[in-house]
């Protein structure tokens, strides 16, 4: 007898199913295999859809895929970084199912935003984000609605395409409730580190920059109080040894003694 994930995967031309996890174990992601070629993809005669509810019709949806692993790779200089679900496989298992169940998914609506951004080494790039309202629609003309976003960065003219193919991608995953095999985020954990104390010198740069408000002197004097640096004396603007709360001070008043912000 056949697993409803060998039968997804029978139904979406894949092979690349994942054994049921026993208690206490994780799900082992397959290795990646050739997408199919979903193009001639009908329906077999007889196969009416069931007009049940979209409800009824996207839980099916839910029943057959059961499972997608992280089949993708991302390689940099020839060696994998990570694995990871993409667009196509996720399009490749959601497409012959939703189109067995007669479910089908319609963006409704699409609000782009862009701005422009450079890479780490300078490259003018275009930054594109996109948030989608999704109708899924079943066999009887109902329907439901969800969100999702994507973001994309590229150098040329494929940013909001892409951004809206993530956007796809993660409202099928997600309203599919469908598992990886990955290890759960819960599983690693990072301690957070205290930030590094603020010097006696970083408080007089702040002070000395023309951009710095009379409010935010004031805070300053403040956290110096609070931090024992008051007294500590520090290089001025002329090069004279100076105590940083006289030093706040004078350049306080120097500064907005006209009523200045």
């Amino acid at each position: 007898m056949t697993t409803i994930a060998e039968r997804a995967a029978a139904a979406a031309g894949r092979t690349d199913t994942a054994p049921a996890a026993e208690p206490g174990e994780t799900f082992t992601s397959p290795a990646a295999e050739p997408l199919p070629d979903l193009s001639g993809y009908v329906p077999r005669e007889g196969e009416d859809w069931d007009m049940v509810p979209v409800h009824i019709a996207w839980l099916r949806v839910r029943r057959d895929i059961a499972y997608i692993g992280k089949g993708d790779d991302y390689k940099e200089n020839g060696k994998t970084k990570y694995n990871f679900r993409g667009y196509e496989r996720t399009v490749a298992a959601f497409g012959p199912i939703t189109l067995k169940h007669g479910v089908s998914v319609i963006p409704h609506r699409v609000t782009p935003s862009h701005r422009d951004a450079k890479s780490g080494k300078g490259t003018p790039m275009r930054e594109s984000t996109t948030k989608i309202t999704w109708r899924v629609y079943g066999p009887k003309g109902d329907f439901f609605e969800m969100e999702s976003e994507g973001e994309s960065l590229d150098y040329a003219d494929k940013g909001t395409a892409k951004a809206q193919t993530i956007a796809q991608r993660v409202a099928l995953l997600v309203a599919g409730l469908i598992p990886t095999g990955a290890p759960d985020s819960d599983e690693s954990n990072i301690e957070r580190g205290e930030a590094p104390p603020r010097t006696a010198g970083s408080y007089r740069d702040e002070i000395l920059e023309q951009g710095t408000s009379r409010q935010r002197m004031a805070q300053i004097n403040y956290e110096i109080k609070q931090v024992g640096l008051y007294n500590t004396k520090v290089v001025n603007e002329v090069g004279d040894e100076e105590e940083l709360g006289a030093f706040l001070f004078r350049i306080g008043q120097e500064r907005f003694a006209g009523g200045g912000q």
